[in-house]
């Protein structure tokens, strides 16, 4: 394989279960050695959220990551602080005060995710991020991913849907027989807007209110009588939906650049 990864790539790796995925992550941030050939330029503060967080730890959740801190170079003080900040941008449920192997599946995930992030990474790797994280996490990892591309950094992720893999991703491998090679570029349909309406359901509830011009990809944000016309880069259109269905908003259509008509039975299918 022969795999280059650029200052502010957004790289997703993709394959079959068992086709190598992690390996090739634990490989790339150093935690395993290939058993030939080189990892060259690996820069030296890397982020990383494993596939499996261990989570049975009598340690709390403030501790553990004001002590991975301090491994990291920051002082106590420092490490406690920027864990509080992380954990409050993530919406940890519960005591962070609390031992480790007493929080969900989902909140453990957002203390790896805040482990990854305590000291900002040039290079931020992740393993099915978005698994076990409810939505509203989902949108804050989409912002980290966001700022450490945005600040001159790399992010590489795997993720077996490819919703979220052409949401987030600006580039695509394909891991396959243990090769790896190139889907394409830029993902597909990158750089094309859709037009989102969106109303207030049939039963008359009011939705919850969104602030539509601050989410990603958001380009125009248009009240009308009954509901919201949103303009919408198509790498973030699946994001955006997520959004408006879990604040209660209606889908009445998803319309595509050139298509005649709105594709009333593809808002369907992405409401289901």
């Amino acid at each position: 394989m022969d795999l280059e990864i650029s200052a502010g790539d957004v790289l997703a790796v993709v394959g079959s279960n068992g086709s190598g995925k992690s390996t090739l992550l634990r490989i790339l941030v150093g935690l395993s050695r290939p058993t030939s050939g080189h990892v060259l330029g690996r820069p030296r503060h890397i982020g990383y959220v494993p596939d499996r967080f261990t989570a049975h730890e009598r340690v709390s959740a403030l501790s553990y990551l004001t002590h991975m801190g301090r491994i990291r170079s920051l002082s106590g003080a420092a490490a406690r602080t920027r864990a509080g900040r992380l954990l409050d941008r993530l919406d940890l449920v519960g005591d962070r005060n609390a031992a480790l192997r007493t929080l969900s599946k989902g909140n453990a995930q957002k203390v790896a995710l805040a482990q990854a992030l305590l000291v900002e990474p040039a290079l931020l790797v992740l393993d099915e991020p978005w698994s076990g994280l409810d939505a509203s996490a989902h949108e804050v990892l989409a912002e980290f991913v966001g700022e450490v591309s945005g600040a001159g950094g790399a992010v590489v992720f795997t993720d077996h849907r490819e919703a979220i893999t052409e949401t987030h991703a600006t580039v695509v491998h394909a891991l396959s027989d243990g090769r790896v090679s190139p889907r394409g570029g830029p993902y597909f349909g990158r750089g094309t807007e859709v037009e989102l309406v969106l109303t207030v359901p049939v039963t008359g509830a009011a939705p919850l209110e969104v602030n539509w011009s601050a989410l990603p990809g958001v380009t125009d944000a248009a009240r009308r009588d009954d509901g919201i016309v949103l303009r919408v880069a198509r790498e973030h259109s699946d994001a955006v939906l997520l959004t408006a269905l879990d604040h209660h908003w209606s889908v009445e259509s998803l319309t595509r650049p050139g298509a005649g008509h709105a594709s009333r039975a593809g808002a369907r299918r992405a409401a289901l």
